[in-house]
C-alpha cells in the first residue's frame, strides 16, 4: 500500500512552505564563509536582537530544567499593558503562524470557507487547506487587498477572513479608516483576522488602532510576531489578540507550551525596548529610500513597501536569484505568490543594501 493514502485527500494535496534559504545551508552549498553570505530573504531584522532581550535570556538560562508557564502570566501582563487589552484578550503563539493556524484549527470545519487576497501570506492557504475548508482567493488591487471585493466575495459558508496590514510580500498598506469600515459590513458570523506581523515598522502616523476596535467588533483577531521588528526570528513567539470568548477557543486547542520559557521571557523584555525599535523603524525607512533610489538607477519597478521589504520586478526572476545567491546573497523569489517576475528582498543596513544593488546590477547586466 502507498502510506501517504493514509492521510485525507486535503492534506496530500498541501504543498509545504518553503522558507527562505538559510546561511549556513548557502554557505556549504557555495564553499563560502558563513560570514560572507547576505541573507536578505526572511524579513529579519539587520540589527539583530532587542538588547533587553539578549539580557533576559542570560538571566533566564538557570530555569531551562522546568517547564515554561503554561499560562505565560508574564508576558501576558506585558502584553496587556502594552496594547491595552486584559489577558483573556491574548493568545500566546509559537510565531504568528501558529496564532492564524489556531484560528482555522478552532473555528473552520472541512464544510466552510476563507477569503484572502490575491498575493497574501502563504499561510492563510495553508491553514485553510490543513482544515480541510476550502479558499476563496480575491483578485488583487494595485499588488493589494481589494476590500470590497473581498465583502462581495464572503460566501454563506465563509468564516474567516485574512487581512493583512501592511501585506506580505508585497508590502502594500490600507488606510486603518478602510479596514475598520471594512469590518463593520462583515457578517459578525465571520472572523476577520488582521495580520500585523509588520506593525512595528509603519510610521507614528499609520500605527495600528485595531486593539482598541476588539470590544466594538467581537468577530476581530489580530495576529502579532516578535520575529521582524523585535529580531527574536529565532525564538518563535507571536501572539493574537480577540474577544475573551474567541480567545478562550484558541487556547483549547493550543499547545500547553507552544511558547518556550526563553522565548517568553525574551519577548516581555523586549516588548519594553522602545529605544530598540525606534532604531529599527528609523534604518529601515532610510533602507527603503536607499533601495528605491537604487531600482530607480537601475530602472526597475518596484512595489512601493510599508514594511521591512520590497518586491522588486528583475523579469527573469529565477536567473537573477540563481546568480545573486552565486554572489553569496540570498533574496527571495515570490512565483509561487503569483509574482513571477519579482524578488523580494529585506531591508538591511546601508552597507548591506549598497552590496545588494551592487550584486544585483551584475546579475542583471545592468552593473
Amino acid at each position: 500500500m502507498n502510506l501517504r493514502d493514509l492521510a485525507p485527500a486535503h492534506v496530500r494535496a498541501i504543498a509545504p512552505y518553503v522558507p527562505g534559504k538559510p546561511v549556513a545551508e548557502t554557505a556549504r552549498e557555495l564553499g563560502l564563509a558563513e560570514k560572507d553570505i547576505l541573507k536578505l530573504a526572511s524579513n529579519e531584522n539587520p540589527l539583530g536582537s532587542s538588547p533587553k532581550a539578549i539580557e533576559a535570556i542570560r538571566a533566564a538560562l538557570g530555569d531551562l530544567a522546568y517547564y515554561p508557564d503554561g499560562s505565560g502570566f508574564e508576558l501576558k501582563g506585558a502584553i496587556a499593558s502594552k496594547f491595552a487589552v486584559k489577558p483573556e484578550n491574548i493568545v500566546l503563539g509559537n510565531g504568528s503562524n501558529d496564532v492564524l493556524e489556531l484560528v482555522a484549527r478552532a473555528f473552520l470545519t472541512r464544510d466552510e470557507s476563507t477569503v484572502y487576497a490575491q498575493h497574501a501570506f502563504m499561510v492563510y492557504s495553508l491553514a485553510t487547506q490543513a482544515a480541510g475548508a476550502r479558499h476563496i482567493e480575491v483578485p488583487a488591487k494595485d499588488y493589494g487587498h481589494d476590500l470590497d471585493a473581498m465583502a462581495r466575495a464572503i460566501a454563506p459558508d465563509t468564516k474567516i477572513v485574512f487581512l493583512a496590514n501592511p501585506n506580505n510580500p508585497t508590502g502594500t498598506f490600507l488606510p486603518w479608516a478602510d479596514i475598520e469600515a471594512f469590518i463593520a459590513r462583515v457578517p459578525p458570523r465571520v472572523l476577520v483576522v488582521i495580520d500585523e506581523a509588520y506593525g512595528e515598522y509603519l510610521p507614528d502616523e499609520r500605527r495600528s488602532p485595531a486593539a482598541s476596535w476588539i470590544g466594538r467588533f467581537p468577530n476581530l483577531v489580530l495576529s502579532r510576531t516578535l520575529s521582524k521588528a523585535y529580531g527574536l526570528a529565532g525564538l518563535r513567539v507571536g501572539f493574537g489578540l480577540a474577544h475573551p470568548d474567541v480567545a478562550e477557543l484558541m487556547n483549547r486547542v493550543r499547545q500547553p507550551f507552544n511558547v518556550n520559557h526563553l522565548a517568553m521571557v525574551a519577548a516581555a523584555a523586549a516588548l519594553g525596548d522602545e529605544a530598540f525599535i525606534a532604531k529599527s523603524r528609523a534604518v529601515n525607512a532610510a533602507g527603503l529610500v536607499q533601495l528605491a533610489a537604487g531600482f530607480d538607477r537601475l530602472a526597475l519597478p518596484y512595489i512601493p513597501s510599508s514594511g521591512n521589504f520590497v518586491a522588486v520586478r528583475v523579469g527573469d526572476a529565477a536567473a537573477a536569484y540563481a546568480r545573486l545567491l552565486a554572489e553569496g546573497v540570498i533574496v527571495r523569489p515570490v512565483a509561487n505568490y503569483g509574482l513571477p517576475e519579482y524578488l523580494r528582498v529585506t531591508v538591511g543596513t546601508p552597507e548591506q543594501n549598497a552590496r545588494f544593488l551592487a550584486a544585483l546590477a551584475r546579475a542583471l547586466g545592468r552593473a
